[in-house]
């Protein structure tokens, strides 16, 4: 155990000790000081005397009717202004913390939100510009670790994580869909309603194990019984983008991943039957985990806020 030298302040009723002898050494009196912590006289002798005896040395000395401090007691007293000064504070802080006006929130989303979530951070930020706000982001499995570690407040996901994986409390945000995307000058650019089957032949770009993108594609080819012809796998959803820009295959990836800076005359989105694929972004974090109340205000205003942010965010990237 540390501080092992102090062990005999911290028994059980040391703090309920140190408010009577407060009391007595400002007033000077155990009466006076019985009446403002409503207790008769005798409990605060007997209080005193427990306090006396963990502290080991007389605390205070009476000189006919008045009490006086012992230099003992002037010390304990001096360190009592200051832990009840520091309780006051802790007091305050607390209030605050409830109150959102002040406090840190630690976020962290799936790379698929990497566009999504610092809008929505940035707002939330402008209704509470004193919270210290933090975004992690990772890949699927490097979430999960961080969730299994208790690292940050609160968990973005475009794939929940199973049973299996961890129990978790989820709560929808807004829907994900997962696009195919080609070159804007490839033979399929165009076409209605091309084949799954016709799709699953062509260089697919596949990001890395771990990745949530990648179980999405990997469950649909399995779905139609096939396999992806993987030409390249990358370790981001911009390094995907810019591949399949540059001609080196197609890939299925979140609407949103095209980010605002993606002009259409670099990407077209296929028509590929059973695409797309919609799937929902969602809070997550582990059952029985008690959560701060910035991080329920933040929730609260990302499922009121989210829709108009996203519309207005696919507004402006269209692609072909």
């Amino acid at each position: 155990m540390p501080h092992r030298n102090i062990r005999r302040f911290l028994k059980h009723g040391m703090m309920p000790q140190l408010s009577v002898f407060e009391a007595v050494a400002r007033h000077g009196n155990y009466t006076k000081a019985g009446e403002e912590l409503f207790m008769a006289q005798p409990t605060v002798s007997v209080q005193m005397k427990k306090l006396t005896e963990t502290v080991g040395t007389p605390l205070v000395e009476q000189i006919g009717k008045r009490i006086y401090l012992t230099e003992a007691g002037k010390m304990l007293y001096a360190v009592c202004q200051e832990v009840f000064g520091t309780l006051h504070t802790l007091d305050d802080k607390l209030n605050q913390l409830g109150g959102l006006s002040v406090g840190r929130l630690q976020l962290a989303v799936s790379t698929t939100a990497r566009h999504f979530a610092p809008r929505m951070l940035g707002d939330f930020a402008k209704h509470h510009p004193d919270i210290q706000l933090s975004l992690q982001i990772h890949n699927r499995q490097t979430l999960l670790e961080r969730m299994a570690d208790n690292l940050d407040d609160l968990y973005i996901f475009d794939i929940p994580p199973s049973p299996e994986e961890q129990a978790v409390v989820t709560q929808r945000i807004l829907p994900n869909p997962m696009v195919a995307l080609a070159p804007p000058d490839h033979p399929l650019a165009g076409r209605k309603q091309i084949p799954f089957e016709e799709f699953a032949t062509l260089p697919f770009l596949m990001r890395e194990s771990g990745s949530g993108t990648r179980m999405v594609a990997e469950e649909l080819f399995a779905k139609h019984g096939l396999q992806a012809e993987v030409r390249m796998e990358l370790g981001s959803n911009e390094a995907i983008r810019e591949a399949i820009a540059s001609g080196l295959g197609v890939s299925i990836l979140s609407r949103y991943t095209l980010g605002q800076e993606a002009p259409a005359e670099k990407l077209a989105m296929l028509d590929v039957v059973g695409l797309p694929v919609e799937h929902h972004w969602v809070f997550a974090y582990p059952i029985g985990k008690q959560l701060p109340a910035i991080a329920e205000n933040f929730m609260s205003f990302t499922r009121r806020e989210s829709k108009e942010i996203a519309l207005n965010y696919l507004t402006k990237t269209r692609v072909q």
